[in-house]
């Protein structure tokens, strides 16, 4: 089952079960990805592909992470919690996150696989995580993991 099915599969019921504040993340998410379409069409691919999905939900976990920061800052721990709640939603259609142990495995043998020896060759074996680990893991804090191992 492609993440788009699993994502209407859950619409009908969130619908059929009237929860409204989940199926008006579902709705923020399915806007997201026919957006995505839509540039898609634009650059002349039909639709996205499944990982190309995890990656737009990332991008909504990290945003609604930030705005969550913010409201707590701001002293609004209602709209903090909303904002975490579709966290928790969007959540579900990602795959499991990677322990810190496994991420330190994947890096190693991305190392490994790419041939890395330097700074230089960073890219590449981000490349090589992106492909495998879409949506498993933070990008931003393996790109210091191999700052540390490659440096």
């Amino acid at each position: 089952m492609t993440i788009r099915e699993k994502l209407q599969a859950a619409l009908k019921d969130a619908m059929r079960a009237k929860e409204a504040d989940r199926l008006s993340t579902l709705r923020l998410i399915n806007a997201a990805i026919k957006d995505r379409d839509i540039a898609a069409r634009a650059e002349g691919t039909d639709a996205v592909p499944d990982a190309e999905i995890l990656a737009v939900l990332g991008r909504m976990v990290k945003q609604r992470q930030e705005s969550a920061r913010v409201y707590d800052e701001g002293d609004r721990p209602e709209l903090a919690a909303k904002e975490r709640a579709e966290i928790r939603v969007v959540e579900e259609f990602l795959p499991r996150r990677l322990s810190d142990t496994e991420v330190a495995t994947a890096v190693d043998e991305a190392i490994a696989a790419t041939g890395a020896s330097s700074l230089r060759d960073m890219g590449r074996v981000m490349a090589e995580l992106k492909a495998k680990y879409t949506g498993q893991m933070d990008f931003g804090a393996v790109g210091a993991l191999l700052k540390a191992r490659l440096g």
